[in-house]
């Protein structure tokens, strides 16, 4: 059995739909267990892009059972909108798609609420996508959330809307019909929301019950993670972050499983680092080379359409997420977009007075004053999109791996001893994953190769045919485990 957790080690946008739908095939189910609509997950099938929000990446894998577990939070109009859309383009999900029944319900109210907070004169923007999604995490901590299970009984839904308007529009300016009374306004919700359970029922199950049963049977997991470690919203740069708790720890309360289930943690990261929104970004680069690493990377945001604020790998940054998830291994992913510049910067420290900072701040406002120290490494001014074999890589690029690599500084040492790592070598072993070219390799074959020899893949752009392959000793004893 291999249950892993993949999660993203910097601010999201990591790429992790990518690698998701290139490990799916070695996986029965994959369960997504946090965040909302507000993350998206791009991967792109050949010509074909799909642009994923609710759903686990993992539906565009034939056979493979997808469920969103109930610490994700749903708009339902939204969702069912994925579902047409994937209904469209020929990917089956009745039978398949799973939606856990305890999953809260994002309502029009909390939109609402959330969009005037955005757009007020109070100073509270955070830079979020305005989908309600942080509003329906505070009902459910309050305890007035509405669950998908109450759309079933329409006597507590009743109750539960009452309870969200007297919250979040008590004075009825942010009702659509501009002044409806409480009453008429439960009733307008009661309708749509009755529509939306019609149209979700086929999807709808105790999804712990179905996982965990599941798991009991021997089925390998791949659990999606969604965002990234720094906007965790009790890890994370807070209160610049999401609602959820995006890290792996996340996964066994945001899906119903036990900690004894999970395997390995696979960390994502990109080769440079992004961020949307507001809040602290110390390596963020506002000039030419950002806009390059913009151009490059095609960095806007999959749900917003937002430019994506751009700038060098953080390695302080990367070793703390590696620490608090426990990642056996990683990925580094969109290697390629750094292939234009002549030198290349990697963050190794925060500067903040006359101290030199190397771990993670939880101060905010360090973070913001702070200035990153770097270690200036040359670039290899090549094309690695064609590259295909390790040896294949400019020394400098391997150069590059191999100094994220070891300021990573965390590998635990695994049970799995199939593949043992040297005793001599340090830090975080690194996978990678890429982009598209004619005449690369199936992912099928990919994988493959991944259970024969102990290897990683590196990647040179967004998709996973475009792979590479590198040593890595769990992630290949993982995999050889699946299927």
């Amino acid at each position: 059995m291999a249950n892993i957790i993949l999660i993203g080690g910097q601010w999201g946008d990591e790429g992790k739909g990518k690698v998701v739908d290139l490990l799916t095939p070695r996986f029965d189910i994959v369960g997504r267990y946090s965040g909302g609509p507000n993350a998206g997950h791009t991967v792109r099938r050949g010509e074909k892009k799909y642009a994923l929000r609710h759903i686990p990446s993992g539906i565009l894998t034939k056979a493979v059972t997808c469920i969103i577990g109930n610490g994700v939070v749903i708009d339902p109009a939204s969702l069912l909108a994925e579902i047409e859309f994937l209904t469209g383009c020929g990917v089956a999900t009745q039978g398949r798609l799973w939606i856990s029944n305890r999953a809260h319900v994002i309502l029009p109210p909390y939109i609402a609420w959330e969009t005037r907070r955005e757009e007020g004169d109070t100073g509270a923007k955070i830079g979020t996508t305005r989908r309600g999604v942080g509003p329906a995490y505070t009902g459910k901590i309050v305890r007035t959330g509405v669950r998908v299970v109450d759309l079933y009984h329409p006597e507590t839904l009743a109750a539960k809307l009452t309870a969200a308007i007297g919250l979040f529009d008590p004075d009825g300016t942010l009702r659509s019909s501009g002044g409806e009374t409480t009453s008429g306004e439960v009733s307008r919700l009661l309708s749509l929301c009755a529509d939306h359970a019609k149209a979700l029922k086929p999807f709808v199950t105790d999804t712990v019950e179905l996982l965990n049963g599941k798991i009991a049977e021997g089925a390998r997991v791949l659990f999606e993670g969604a965002q990234g470690t720094m906007l965790d919203i009790d890890h994370g740069s807070y209160p610049y972050v999401t609602s959820s708790n995006s890290t792996a720890g996340g996964a066994c309360t945001g899906l119903g499983v036990s900690p004894t289930a999970i395997d390995g943690v696979l960390g994502i990261f990109k080769a440079y680092s992004t961020r949307v929104g507001e809040g602290p970004f110390p390596t963020e680069d506002r000039g030419d080379a950002g806009e390059l690493i913009r151009k490059r990377g095609q960095e806007y945001g999959t749900v917003t359409g937002r430019p994506r604020r751009c700038g060098w790998f953080d390695a302080v940054a990367a070793r703390y997420a590696a620490r608090i998830n426990g990642m056996d291994c990683a990925a580094l992913t969109l290697l390629d977009v750094l292939d234009a510049f002549d030198e290349l910067n990697v963050c190794t420290g925060y500067r903040h007075g006359n101290s030199v900072l190397t771990e993670f701040p939880v101060e905010p406002w360090i973070l913001s004053a702070a200035t990153p120290v770097y270690t200036k490494v040359a670039g290899w001014k090549r094309d690695t999109t064609g590259c295909r074999d390790l040896q294949d890589l400019p020394q400098r690029a391997s150069d590059y791996i191999k100094l994220i690599e070891d300021l990573m500084e965390v590998f635990t040492p695994a049970l799995i001893q199939r593949l043992p790592r040297p005793q001599h070598e340090t830090g975080t072993p690194i996978f990678i994953v890429g982009r598209p070219r004619s005449g690369t390799t199936l992912i099928e074959t990919v994988l493959d190769a991944l259970t024969e020899v102990d290897i990683d893949l590196v990647s040179v752009g967004p998709t996973p045919e475009g792979s590479i392959v590198r040593e890595v000793s769990k992630l290949s004893a993982w995999l050889g485990e699946a299927k």
